[in-house]
């Protein structure tokens, strides 16, 4: 069943990717899938998938970041290979609002076959206005081989500089 996010947010593809519905992609836990048709290799597509949660702990962005490793680990060896604050003063955001970027390498298996894909992953906090202990984590991740990074990269970066929150409250989570 197709996620939904707990803040709307707008953004802009780049030319030559098409959105998918994430439960006929194999992306059932997503809010949203594009897929880049023409840098399909060995039967993968590169992709991006936006997913979010609420989270009211104090976590910080790269402590959320690091949760992604373990899980990932359930399908193959992680390498982290690097990890970076964005948003601050000091490293101005590819949005307004402070996130983590964090770039990775998944070896594992894809339809039998070892393969290695490449994550960028950007982590995006947004508090709401009205109540700032209510805090959405917005997760959008760049999948694809290392062969197809070049080709996707900048699309990948491009498209994050659109991303926005749409507007200043979070949706109520259920049992709120």
């Amino acid at each position: 069943m197709t996620a939904t996010l707990p803040v709307k947010i707008s953004f802009s593809l780049p030319d030559g990717w098409q959105a998918a519905p994430p439960d006929e992609v194999g992306a059932p836990n997503v809010a949203f899938v594009a897929l880049h048709p023409e840098s399909v290799d060995g039967g993968f597509t590169a992709n991006i998938t936006i997913s979010g949660e609420m989270r009211n702990d104090g976590a910080t962005m790269s402590q959320i970041a690091d949760e992604s490793i373990p899980r990932l680990e359930q399908g193959g060896t992680v390498r982290v290979l690097k990890k970076t604050e964005v948003g601050t003063p000091d490293i101005p955001g590819l949005t307004d609002a402070p996130g983590v970027v964090q770039n990775l390498v998944l070896s594992t298996t894809l339809r039998g076959e070892p393969a290695e894909l490449c994550q960028s992953q950007f982590y995006l906090g947004v508090e709401d206005v009205k109540n700032p202990a209510k805090r959405a984590v917005i997760e959008i991740v760049l999948t694809a081989k290392q062969n197809q990074l070049a080709e996707v990269i900048d699309d990948f970066k491009e498209f994050l500089r659109t991303v926005r929150p749409t507007d200043d409250e979070i949706a109520d989570s259920p049992g709120e």
